[in-house]
């Protein structure tokens, strides 16, 4: 007689609870004009609570500027765009929109009024129609090529063998990282967000992607509220405002020839900018590292 021995597999599910609830309810602005304000801010993640990331940090952005925030790794430029999301709250000071402590504000109907493009986006099996309008159940075929169109993304689509119903995988195999990057500012501009927040949207990029996905930013950026974390010189020189962020504190602020004259941190580093040459176009292009 055979002994049969069973198995049992244990699979144990880990749910993770968002720091901030969501659903809480709060106010909703009749008239969202964009405007930001970190008032003396300190922040340390839950995780690292001894760990300052952000230390007594004050900055005001008005409703339709372009506001460029560089730094080395660490230095708290991602914690800013998370900030302005609040998926975390400060520990000492206020995150204000619209001259409104964000802690009062309805957390879904803030997140609705933004636009978020990251370093890497996320794409889903499914058509291209599918992947841009996800997030907009109601959105019309028009709608949605509009936004593509802004995008710098509804040539390259409708050159594909379904159009907007071509498929693409997860993560968005079967396209190039500049043509996902151009799909996932279509689907963030869809809701014709009032604040843009850029997070290294161009970092993974190759030069020649970069500079199509760039231009689709500045065109997205017309008549918003933009806040932009970068590494690259391309990305960040026409901001209307720079802001040299080092363990969590402004070092400098300034436009890119105000910050060259200044000849600080922001000239040091692109004083060692890496230069690139564009095969086919016989150009030099100009990145900057940090």
């Amino acid at each position: 007689m055979k002994k049969v021995v069973l198995k049992h597999n244990v699979i144990t599910l880990y749910i993770k609870v968002p720091v901030i609830n969501s659903e809480g309810g709060g106010r909703q602005l009749a008239n969202f004009r964009g405007q930001i304000e970190f008032r003396d801010v300190s922040f340390s993640y839950p995780q690292r609570p001894n760990i300052p990331i952000l230390k007594h940090f004050n900055l005001k952005i008005s409703p339709g500027e372009t506001v460029a925030v560089v730094g080395p790794s660490g230095s708290g430029k991602s914690t800013i765009v998370q900030l302005i999301q609040r998926h975390y709250d400060v520990n000492q000071g206020q995150v204000l929109i619209d001259d409104v402590d964000i802690r009062d504000l309805d957390v879904k109907w803030l997140r609705e009024q933004m636009g978020v493009v990251s370093q890497e986006p996320v794409l889903f099996a499914g058509s291209v129609r599918t992947n841009i309008g996800m997030m907009e159940s109601e959105a019309s075929q028009d709608d949605i090529e509009q936004a593509a169109k802004v995008a710098n993304a509804h040539d390259f689509i409708s050159g594909l063998p379904e159009g907007y119903e071509t498929w693409i995988g997860e993560g968005g195999t079967g396209i190039s990282g500049g043509q996902k990057q151009r799909v996932a500012i279509a689907r963030a501009l869809l809701r014709n967000p009032t604040v843009l927040l850029l997070d290294e949207a161009t970092s993974a990029l190759d030069t020649r992607s970069e500079q199509a996905v760039q231009a689709a930013l500045d065109k997205a950026g017309r008549g918003r509220t933009v806040v932009m974390v970068a590494h690259r010189l391309t990305t960040v020189r026409n901001a209307g405002r720079i802001i040299v962020l080092d363990h969590g504190v402004i070092k400098e602020t300034g436009t890119h020839e105000d910050l060259l004259v200044l000849g600080g941190i922001y000239a040091g580093m692109v004083a060692s900018m890496v230069i690139y040459f564009v095969p086919f176009t016989n150009q030099f292009q100009f990145a900057i590292w940090f």
